[in-house]
């Protein structure tokens, strides 16, 4: 886990490395200062020795300007370092989400991804930043404290000795109840997360129901989760201060008695005592700061496991080790395929289809009837369980993964549009298409005419996600984005749905104009949308029940009769049907 972590820190190794060396240098001019003042006692006020006295005020006030100085540098360099560190953890997860595949995907929720890469990264930025630092100063000043206490006194330094072990092993009882604690709470993040993005997201709906009471009971119970199991975890760490303090406390008292009973008696002095008093304290803040590490790991420590889940996902498409550069054409060939979705049972059996470069192919099937997840094979969005996929007479898993999605344009069954000009949403589909390419692009999917009623036409702002148009003019965009590809395969995924027939008859009529190279899918609910299609297949629970054309299907197929005598006789949608259809 560590080692998947550290290695996205990158050009950051430098400072991370300098921090340790200078912190090291703060501590060891602190810890000569309470040693050149015991001599300052000793030597120069109880002999009358004022030369002494000032030589060792000018060499403790160098040390301390020094100590001063590495104590700045290394709180500059483990700045640089842990920010740095936690920029490169979200970009490096960022980008490795981007090699996902739609299973990589599922096994994440969006929010706990959100989490990971917000909440966790901090978590694990602090952490960092107190470990190169205090992790290394704490660990110094309280090993060369304790020697030089033990150089100056033996007996009194074995008191230190006893704190250490006793707070040790109560810190080490503290974090081994804390761990499970916040890992559940962050958990519980994910759900807050969730909640949040749920209720934005579709912000519109609560209020078109008058739900924002239920949803504010909802989201309160889930703060009120986090706050319960917070403040339980909050409260086993919580007694690390009650400790050290009475630790602490025992330490001065111990040392202040003895102390006292052995100056009496002569084998000690009073410098050495003050200085013995300096020490302590010095290895009890370091304990404290030991303390805080550990309980800063102990929080951090359910936040790495988090993040590395991400980093430690394997993509499960890749392209091949050889893979193929070149698509020859749109034809497209289902081989007796079967799919689902990890270890569930299929949801697509034995499809067996063949279809000729530019055809126009519709996609008929009730709702559940794997239609998405046929198309989806594709572009090799997912893999077949067996069976295969041909694109250009070749096993889609032998190309190369962008070469085949460059070729393959898919408007989704949910439309998303980003945040951005139109014309920087429609240059997803080709970054270097001119204005002109993509007004031509538009009037093909009669976008064209509701953006010349924009004030800003092309320029027109596009809220994120499309918040300020239509679902209609949503879809019309999508499609224009992914004519712009000029791909060799298009896919329509019930994403006319939206617009009138008119609009759909138009589309239509574009794309068998204008691209009648390319092939197209378009599965759609509406028989109208399909039924000038070359040829429409009719999926049935995921199996093909009929592959023919609009006038054969009537005559000789029962499910498509009867959605046809449904949607022209007056009489509901394709999931309100009077047999057994579905």
């Amino acid at each position: 886990m560590i080692r998947t972590l550290l290695k996205q820190l990158k050009q950051y190794r430098r400072s991370a490395i300098a921090t340790p060396l200078l912190s090291i240098l703060e501590v060891v001019m602190e810890i000569l200062i309470p040693l050149t003042m015991a001599s300052l006692i000793d030597n120069g006020i109880e002999k009358g020795e004022i030369r002494h006295v000032i030589v060792c005020c000018v060499l403790m006030l160098g040390m301390a300007g020094l100590s001063l100085l590495f104590g700045i540098l290394a709180g500059y360099t483990s700045a640089d370092a842990a920010t740095g560190f936690a920029a490169n953890l979200r970009e490096g997860m960022f980008a490795h989400i981007q090699t996902f595949s739609f299973a990589n995907i599922d096994k994440f929720s969006t929010a706990g991804l959100v989490t990971r890469m917000t909440t966790d990264v901090s978590n694990i930025q602090n952490a960092f930043q107190m470990i190169i630092k205090m992790g290394t100063r704490a660990p110094m000043q309280l090993i060369c404290a304790l020697i030089m206490a033990m150089c100056i006194n033996f007996k009194l330094s074995m008191i230190f000795v006893v704190a250490i072990v006793v707070l040790g092993s109560i810190l080490a009882l503290i974090i081994s109840r804390a761990m499970p604690a916040f890992t559940a709470v962050f958990d519980r993040y994910d759900e807050l997360n969730a909640s949040v993005q749920e209720n934005v997201s579709a912000i519109r709906v609560v209020k078109a129901f008058v739900r924002e009471d239920h949803e504010n009971t909802k989201f309160t119970r889930a703060v009120e989760r986090i706050y319960e199991m917070f403040v339980k975890a909050e409260a086993i760490v919580a007694l690390n201060n009650p400790v050290m303090m009475f630790v602490v406390y025992s330490c001065i008292l111990g040392l202040s008695w003895l102390g006292a009973q052995m100056i009496v008696g002569g084998a000690l002095t009073t410098g050495e005592l003050t200085s013995l008093l300096s020490y302590v304290m010095n290895i009890l803040m370091s304990l404290m700061m030991l303390s805080m590490i550990f309980v800063m790991l102990t929080l951090s420590m359910a936040s790495a496991r988090r993040i590395c889940e991400v980093f430690e996902e394997e993509a499960s498409l890749v392209s091949p080790t050889n893979a193929d550069f070149e698509i020859p054409d749109g034809r497209v060939d289902f081989e007796h395929v079967y799919f689902a979705y990890g270890k569930g049972k299929p949801v697509l059996s034995d499809i067996d289809v063949h279809i000729n470069a530019g055809e126009t192919i519709g996609i008929l099937g009730g709702t559940g009837s794997a239609k998405s997840s046929l198309v989806n094979l594709i572009s090799r969005l997912y893999d077949v369980k067996e069976g295969c996929v041909r694109v250009g007479g070749k096993d889609v898993r032998t190309y190369d993964l962008e070469t085949l999605r460059n070729e393959v344009a898919v408007v989704l069954q949910k439309n998303v549009l980003f945040s951005g000009t139109i014309l920087e949403n429609l240059r997803w589909g080709d970054p270097n298409a001119t204005e002109e390419e993509c007004m031509r692009a538009c009037e093909m999917a009669c976008a064209d005419e509701f953006i010349s009623r924009f004030p800003d036409g092309y320029e027109t702002y596009i809220e994120q996600g499309g918040a300020n148009v239509s679902g209609g003019q949503r879809q019309r965009l999508c499609i224009a984005r992914a004519l712009l590809k000029k791909p060799k395969i298009l896919i329509l995924d019930d994403s006319t749905s939206a617009v009138d027939t008119a609009t759909d008859a138009r589309i239509r009529k574009a794309f068998r104009e204008e691209i009648p190279g390319t092939t197209k899918f378009i599965i759609a609910q509406r028989i109208s949308s399909i039924q000038d299609a070359d040829r429409i297949l009719v999926l049935e629970d995921g199996h093909m029940d009929a592959f023919d054309t609009h006038e054969n299907l009537l005559a000789s197929n029962e499910i498509y009769r009867e959605v046809y005598n449904s949607q022209t006789q007056g009489g509901g949608d394709f999931d309100q049907k009077g047999g057994e259809v579905s």
